[in-house]
């Protein structure tokens, strides 16, 4: 997922063990925790995309 982010623009910008502030121009600042290794819920997956742009063709 974080690649998709990447792909679509996003930037770490700053990152604290699992929580990782995500950066893009022209969006307000996002930040998430997320573990590498945990499969992400439909919930959660919603919510990043509402904040980040993120869509289902991007993944």
């Amino acid at each position: 997922m974080l690649a998709a982010l990447e792909r679509i623009g996003w930037r770490i910008k700053r990152q604290s063990d699992s929580h990782r502030l995500l950066t893009r121009e022209g969006w307000p600042d996002y930040e998430f925790s997320f573990h590498d290794n945990e499969e992400l819920g439909r919930r959660i997956l919603s919510r990043i995309a509402k904040h980040t742009g993120l869509r289902p063709e991007d993944l």
